[in-house]
């Protein structure tokens, strides 16, 4: 026949309603009397492991909810009842290690790596296109600083666990439709680590991890666009069972420029010019992102053609000398309003073009074109 157990709440000698650090203390105040390396005890072995149990599943917050609501039953059987003859078996994959030697157990100490994260910078485009430093905080889980991970205070040992013998895992025999069956699984009690934590650690709370707040620096490379990751290795979360760390995936967000608009390694540039600077030509000075630099505009530009600045554009990732050009887009502004003197001129402009072309009308439309040019450069400038 067998005993039933009592109740953890019981064991632990606290309330139904005992808050988290309550039952902290008191399982520290018990695992410390009953440690088997303390108390020579013949009973002093079992009774730790009902501690130990009783800790384990009111010490998790889904855990303890289960238990609350449907007893030792959820405690043992995760509150639900499986295919009969396969009721202690957790699911398929559990049923497999029944049959084939229980790989699921042999994993438990198996190096894991670590998870990887991802935060993310917004850089100015100035900064995007020369290369810059940012520092980043990121906010991951680390290794516990008091306990290095050991999961006691400093100073204590976990001792072996009672119910594996060390061993992090437990053989069970079943009956299901098929026969009995020995299976090899994790043990419930030190879920697979071979020893028990009596003494947890106080800054992380037995868990050997805690979770704080990081700052980077993160580099960030010329010529980069927006929606790039950066990855730096080993800097995710950390591996389990001397795994790898994990990566941290940095995504770079580049603003806007109120000028430029990027095209692959070119910036293009809008630039405005009135009709007499299309038509004559003209010496401009034009923004780039390092200063102004001297373009001439060729005699006959129309709306639409690209003139270029060699070199002036974004550098090549990974080349310190290769970089795009500037495409000045050329726009050719009508003038809404004219003066008295430039409607004049357009006049005289328009019969210019309606008589036959000869060398004479070429040379007026030219003295024409000066006077309408300095006509427009006399003229304050407008919003």
């Amino acid at each position: 026949m067998t005993t039933s157990k009592r109740d953890y709440y019981e064991v632990l000698g606290v309330a139904r309603e005992a808050s988290e650090e309550d039952i902290r203390k008191a399982f520290r105040k018990l695992a410390l009397e009953h440690h088997p390396d303390r108390n020579k005890n013949v009973d002093a072995a079992e009774k730790f492991k009902e501690i130990n149990e009783a800790y384990q599943v009111l010490s998790d917050a889904k855990r303890r909810s289960d238990y609350d609501r449907f007893g030792h039953a959820a405690a043992q059987n995760g509150g639900a009842r499986g295919f009969d003859g396969f009721e202690n078996f957790g699911g398929f994959g559990d049923i497999f290690d029944a049959f084939f030697g229980g790989a699921g157990a042999r994993s438990a100490h198996a190096a894991r790596r670590g998870a990887d994260l991802q935060a993310g910078i917004t850089v100015p485009f100035e900064k995007a296109v020369f290369g810059t430093e940012e520092e980043i905080n990121v906010r991951r889980t680390e290794v516990c600083s008091a306990c290095k991970g050991a999961r006691s205070e400093p100073g204590a040992k976990a001792a072996t666990c009672p119910d594996c013998n060390g061993q992090g895992q437990v053989r069970r025999a079943h009956q299901s439709i098929f026969g009995q069956f020995v299976q090899v699984v994790p043990c419930g009690m030190c879920r697979g680590e071979g020893s028990v934590i009596s003494d947890p650690c106080k800054a992380c709370r037995g868990a050997g991890r805690e979770v704080k707040n990081r700052k980077m620096v993160v580099t960030v490379p010329a010529g980069i666009e927006s929606g790039t990751q950066i990855r730096l290795t080993g800097e995710g979360e950390p591996g389990f069972n001397g795994g790898a760390a994990g990566d941290l995936y940095v995504v770079v967000r580049v603003k806007n420029h109120p000028l430029f608009r990027r095209e692959g390694y070119e910036l293009v540039l809008n630039q405005k010019v009135n009709i007499a600077q299309a038509a004559l030509g003209s010496s401009l000075k034009v923004p780039t992102l390092e200063g102004e630099s001297p373009l001439e505009v060729p005699p006959g530009t129309e709306t639409g053609d690209i003139l270029r600045i060699k070199g002036a554009g974004i550098p090549h990732l990974g080349s310190k000398k290769q970089r795009g050009d500037i495409m000045v887009l050329m726009i050719v502004e009508t003038p809404r309003t004219l003066t008295e003197e430039q409607k004049n001129l357009m006049r005289q402009l328009a019969r210019t073009f309606g008589s036959q072309t000869n060398e004479r009308d070429n040379k007026h439309d030219k003295r024409w074109f000066d006077k309408l040019k300095k006509s427009f450069a006399s003229e304050p400038e407008k919003d």
